[in-house]
């Protein structure tokens, strides 16, 4: 409630310096609570599903990143860009605070199932306590150390909170909860790759098409034409990767691996990147499109069958309930890269053009590769000492019978 409190003070003056309508800041304010209404009926809806836990503390960690995010509105351009992503941080921040909230009323419903008027009444001392420090302290930060300050100091202390709630928190919900499933290890690594194929794939949208008609000077009718090289290629390979990851299983771990590298590398080419002094030509940026859109299928086609094996190897029963965990899981990831690609593309394109931007935005799908790559050879070496454990063991029982038979 003090972080709350705190950012609608200070977002009430800067909005104003910015350009802003008294009734446009009615509205910023406004879309908190419509989104505040409407997310609390969805996730309470799928609370279950979700993990109380893992609702709790990521709408935690949410709400302190959008908070930090909201001291950096200050540098945006003045006018309908400050007063656009100020209606977007809003939301994400409702979003956010309503996860965190519903969640905690239902783990104190359950954790106290006797007393739940009694600890409730106990804990709006602290909401009072918000409101009343609220005002007072962003106004004494903000006057002192600027717009930034509040906003990072009070964001810090909300992600300070979340590993504390992390480790006191006693997990609730159905056995099969979006907590367990984005707590194993490679059920991480799948989804930074989710991400990594999404931020790469929505750089493109708003670069390429600038890039290309600026670079090669091709006409608005043709500019079209050269997305093909991507659609393309990706459309084309998609069932023939399918096919062999469904015949095949032990090959996704082949296409994961690959798909990543080769959609750096032709990320690294598109420009091409400046380090490697190669002059950029038409022929060579929709080759490397064509090369992106294998690429990302290769990756993307055997993420979810690894995902939903991942699950199922970890005690995760069979149905539409894993099945829903998986499915949401995905779209979810995929959401975040698709909102970072643009954003941090368009900055980078900005400040250092389309050959860098590209080249670092390949980065994502670098690192996802060789994560993979190095998880896949830590699991096969766990593998092959546990089957030469498991022959040991037997080859020693063997030997102890025959020696009692004798």
């Amino acid at each position: 409630m003090l972080c709350l409190l705190l950012t609608t003070e200070i977002l009430n003056c800067g909005a104003e310096k910015k350009g802003a309508s008294d009734t446009v800041v009615g509205l910023i304010f406004g879309c908190f609570a419509l989104f505040n209404f409407l997310t609390s009926l969805i996730v309470g809806n799928y609370i279950v599903q979700i993990g109380a836990k893992f609702m709790f503390v990521a709408g935690m960690f949410v709400s302190g990143c959008v908070t930090i995010l909201f001291g950096l509105l200050d540098r945006a351009p003045d006018g309908p860009v400050f007063i656009g992503l100020c209606f977007l941080v809003r939301a994400m921040d409702a979003i956010s605070f309503s996860a965190a909230v519903t969640a905690s009323f239902s783990i104190l419903a359950k954790a106290f199932p006797n007393n739940i008027a009694t600890v409730m009444g106990s804990l709006e001392v602290f909401t009072g306590l918000g409101l009343v420090l609220g005002p007072p302290l962003g106004g004494f930060l903000y006057q002192s150390f600027g717009y930034e300050v509040p906003f990072i100091v009070l964001g810090c202390l909300v992600l300070i909170l979340v590993p504390l709630n992390m480790y006191l928190l006693p997990k609730y919900g159905s056995k099969d909860s979006f907590w367990m499933l984005i707590t194993l290890p490679k059920v991480v690594l799948l989804c930074f790759t989710i991400f990594s194929l999404s931020a790469c794939l929505g750089f493109l949208d708003p670069t390429m098409s600038l890039f290309v008609s600026e670079k090669f000077k091709l006409p608005a009718g043709y500019v079209g034409l050269v997305f093909l090289g991507l659609a393309l290629s990706y459309s084309l390979s998609s069932p023939l990767l399918g096919f062999l990851s469904d015949k095949m299983p032990h090959l996704r771990k082949w296409f994961l691996v690959f798909g990543g590298l080769l959609t750096a590398l032709s990320f690294f080419l598109l420009g091409p990147a400046p380090v490697l002094h190669i002059e950029s030509k038409l022929w060579m940026f929709v080759l490397m499109l064509v090369l992106t859109g294998f690429s990302l299928g290769m990756s993307a086609i055997p993420l979810f069958p690894e995902m939903l094996q991942c699950a199922y190897e970890n005690g995760f029963e069979e149905g539409l309930s894993v099945l829903g965990l998986v499915s949401g899981l995905f779209s979810a990831m995929w959401s975040v890269g698709a909102f970072v690609g643009p954003t941090l593309g368009g900055f980078l394109n900005e400040r250092l053009g389309f050959e860098w931007a590209a080249a670092i935005q390949g980065g994502w799908a670098l690192l996802s590769g060789l994560a993979i790559g190095i998880f896949y050879i830590l699991e096969a070496s766990r593998r092959r000492r546990s089957n030469l454990q498991t022959t040991l063991g037997t080859n020693e029982e063997r030997a102890h019978l025959l020696a009692s038979e004798t």
